[in-house]
């Protein structure tokens, strides 16, 4: 399991927003690069970075703080917020993003996932964030009639990498994750799913470590490590001490 550290960028900081409203944003560090440096040096191995401002605008606007992230780290990043086009897709591949997150054009132009995927072989991932497990799109500002399960099963067969699945309302308020509908989501689906929304402490990462999370690809942590509440060293030596103990069993 990938435990991966977020970086949420509004006008070149990093922020944590509470359920999604950008009115209730917290800044954590005015320096993203310092930020996600700091990541690195913890140990984690791939890093998360949203573009707040590009997901409400529906194009890039974090470009400076993305390209630096890019430039000054090792680890691999994946990218979501703003990317509604081949041509923004493309251009954040070949500047270095590992992979990118296309949530708001999944649903508005799921041919442009499809091609993307063909494109681009396991570089892109699904961001589907649901309220009452309804997807909602554009920055989580607009709710649709599609339901989360039905979103991710329409890429089934697309070649998607990962299904990066957000419960809204924990969204930055460090209430738990919603294994339980993560799970669901799971279950019904080929794609790999990583959980996201709520992760609040240690006792998150010892639940998505038990046998019935085996089937999640990882997880993605916010203000639980900014507000200090989860300790990195913590969280990712429960991880390697479980892949340990895995590949024993295997053997």
């Amino acid at each position: 399991m990938i435990l991966f550290p977020a970086i949420d960028l509004k006008e070149g900081q990093c922020v944590r927003l509470a359920q999604g409203d950008m009115a209730r944003a917290t800044i954590f560090n005015h320096n993203p690069l310092e930020q996600a440096r700091a990541f690195e040096t913890q140990g984690f191995e791939y890093l998360h970075v949203v573009d707040l401002d590009g997901a409400f605008a529906g194009a890039p606007r974090n470009a400076q703080a993305v390209e630096a992230i890019l430039s000054g780290l090792k680890i691999p990043v994946q990218l979501g917020g703003g990317i509604r086009d081949m041509r923004v897709l493309s251009s954040w591949l070949d500047k270095g993003v590992a992979r990118v997150i296309i949530g708001t054009a999944a649903v508005n132009d799921p041919s442009f996932v499809r091609e993307a995927a063909r494109l681009y072989p396991g570089r892109v991932a699904v961001g589907i964030d649901a309220r009452d497990g309804m997807v909602a799109v554009d920055g989580w500002a607009r709710a649709t009639q599609m339901s989360a399960p039905d979103l991710g099963k329409s890429f089934e067969d697309a070649g998607v990498a990962a299904i990066i699945y957000t419960d809204i309302s924990r969204d930055g308020v460090l209430t738990g994750l919603n294994i339980e509908a993560t799970l669901a989501l799971a279950h019904s689906l080929d794609i790999p799913v990583i959980a996201s929304g709520g992760l609040a402490s240690i006792l998150d990462v010892e639940r998505l470590l038990l046998p019935d999370c085996a089937r999640l690809a990882g997880a993605i942590t916010g203000r639980a490590l900014y507000d200090g509440r989860l300790d990195p060293a913590e969280a990712l030596s429960l991880i390697r001490n479980a892949g340990k103990k895995s590949v024993g069993s295997d053997a």
